[in-house]
């Protein structure tokens, strides 16, 4: 069962060490349409486009994780079809426009739509939007492409 209350597990940790580097376990879904397009969200923030991610909460196992933040971003409940890989390292660190540093381990999942109403239900969500391999824009992490375009 996951530990929640009024304050995130990030909230607290940022505020005993600030800006400086911490090292988050996070989550990420690839999901496609039957075009085989991939759907991205554009942060209400003005940051870059991403995949539906997020950091995984105290107590929360990882698939739990992408179920939550995929409904929370998108507004889709999904089941989770294959892990991709994981993902980290220097070329997954990232400042926000706060000044927090992050560096990211990610776990992809491949996941499968089967219901809810496309409709985010957080305010980190501007926009969600299916792209083309060819027409999709830069993201904010630097995914292989060849895994969010492998469909099984």
């Amino acid at each position: 069962m996951p530990f929640f209350d009024n304050e995130s597990y990030m909230s607290r940790l940022r505020k005993k060490v600030g800006n400086d580097l911490i090292l988050s376990p996070s989550v990420a879904a690839v999901i496609h349409n039957e075009e085989g397009e991939l759907l991205l969200q554009e942060k209400s923030s003005g940051e870059a486009w991403s995949l539906p991610a997020g950091g995984i909460e105290l107590g929360e196992s990882p698939q739990e994780a992408i179920i939550r933040e995929v409904m929370e971003e998108t507004g889709y409940a999904v089941r989770i079809h294959a892990i991709l890989g994981v993902f980290g390292g220097q070329a997954f660190r990232y400042t926000y426009p706060s000044g927090d540093h992050v560096e990211y381990v990610v776990t992809l999942f491949q996941c499968k739509i089967f219901g809810g109403s496309g409709v985010p239900i957080d305010s980190e969500t501007k926009s969600i939007r299916y792209f083309k391999r060819n027409k999709m824009p830069e993201l904010a992490l630097p995914y292989p492409k060849d895994d969010l375009f492998r469909i099984f």
